[in-house]
């Protein structure tokens, strides 16, 4: 191994971004060759690096993924009672990746998946400034006011506002191409539910850069930042 900065390292081994590897190294929690690290350092050949207490390495290269998931499966590791997921549909070589944002079980479409730490803060942080772009259906016809509340005002939502990009796709106004910048915790679904209406389907097609393309649901496919 050539000799790297000691963030950089950690975020690879860990898929964490190079700031919560620096914070980790702050608290004291990293230790190179038994003594406590300090932020700048670097890893060298022979170096042993612990991060509280467990050794840590060796080197793997950085992996991008992107997944179709279908509807169903929950975007962690853990099981959630009944409920798949998505590493019951992902090959074994792909465990170590982890989810770059999510999706909820109910809904389908693009996940990215990385060991990049940098990679994953880039495409979720809000000042990076993402766009996503969904495909819902509506339990009824979306009225011509409340499409312009939740396009040109916002929503008030408990944890703040909550403004959407909206396109019609079918004359009855249930179907809508949703587009954002933000990654809230099922944003679009409580956006139409404070209006009195039900998301039933919810597909997303395009995070950033990367597009879905024909990529069918449970397939995987390799790509570059």
């Amino acid at each position: 191994m050539v000799s790297e900065r000691l963030n950089k390292y950690l975020a690879l081994q860990l898929g964490i971004s190079r700031r919560e590897a620096d914070n980790l190294i702050q608290k004291g929690l990293v230790k190179t060759n038994g003594k406590p690290a300090i932020l700048g350092g670097r890893v060298e050949n022979d170096d042993i690096i612990t991060v509280k207490g467990k050794e840590v390495g060796p080197t793997v290269a950085h992996q991008y993924l992107m997944f179709n998931k279908p509807a169903g499966y929950v975007c962690s590791r853990k099981q959630q009672g009944d409920t798949p997921t998505i590493y019951k549909l992902l090959p074994r070589q792909y465990h170590n990746l982890k989810p770059v944002g999510r999706l909820d079980k109910d809904s389908s479409g693009l996940i990215l998946l990385t060991n990049d730490g940098d990679f994953a803060f880039q495409m979720t942080h809000p000042r990076f400034y993402k766009t996503k772009t969904y495909h819902v259906t509506l339990d009824q016809p979306l009225e011509p006011l409340h499409q312009q509340m939740i396009a040109d005002f916002g929503v008030r939502l408990e944890d703040g506002t909550s403004k959407l990009g909206l396109t019609s796709e079918t004359e009855d106004k249930k179907d809508w191409t949703v587009t954002m910048h933000e990654g809230r915790n099922r944003q679009i679904r409580r956006t139409f539910s404070a209006l009195g209406y039900t998301v039933q389907k919810l597909h997303r097609s395009q995070f950033g850069m990367f597009s879905l393309g024909d990529l069918e649901p449970g397939e995987t496919k390799g790509i570059k930042p």
